[in-house]
């Protein structure tokens, strides 16, 4: 599988938890613009999730609690008491591949999880 193949996704992403509506088509785009999580192929599948879906936190820019966010390092700390963060956080520890709270955590997971697929 290429790395811009999709992966199958069977679980909620952050905009469809959250409801924020920033998704492209989302109730808000046009008045907030879309946030970046919902576009960030780089991690397509992540945790299962569409795009950055399930790794928002990882992805600089995205828009919680009304503000934009900024780096991962900036972002972390509010991020580890989020609802959703934390709800993934408790499905995947069990996942094959776990959790990962680092970018490059689950850009080697999803190495592996391709690996498996081919």
């Amino acid at each position: 599988m290429s790395k811009t193949e999709s992966l199958k996704v069977t679980k909620l992403n952050c905009w469809e938890h959250k409801k924020c509506g920033r998704q492209p088509g989302g109730h808000k785009e046009k008045e907030l613009g879309v946030c970046p999580v919902t576009v960030h192929g780089d991690l397509d599948g992540a945790h299962e999730g569409k795009n950055g879906g399930r790794a928002c936190w990882a992805i600089a820019g995205s828009l919680c609690g009304g503000k934009i966010q900024g780096t991962y390092a900036q972002k972390l700390t509010n991020c580890w008491r989020c609802d959703f963060m934390n709800a993934v956080k408790k499905e995947e520890e069990s996942a094959e591949f776990g959790f990962s709270a680092t970018k490059l955590g689950m850009e080697s997971a999803l190495d592996k999880v391709r690996k498996t697929k081919k």
